[in-house]
């Protein structure tokens, strides 16, 4: 189980590499504007984006 954690863990780390490394002006504009972005918005997209991980975490494993 760990080992499937860790590798979990790694993936998201390459996917969440990817945009700063291939488009580095344009991902470093929407950081700059996520500052004028209040927090119920951030929270729910948040919230919405781990719903639909774990949706498609629980389709993908039921299939």
């Amino acid at each position: 189980m760990w080992e499937q954690i860790g590798a979990a863990l790694c993936l998201v780390l390459v996917i969440e590499g990817l945009l700063p490394f291939l488009f580095p002006t344009r991902w470093r504009t929407l950081a700059e504007s996520l500052r004028t972005v209040d927090d119920k918005t951030i929270r729910f997209v948040g919230f919405a984006s781990m719903m639909l991980g774990a949706s498609l975490l629980y389709l993908v494993k039921s299939s």
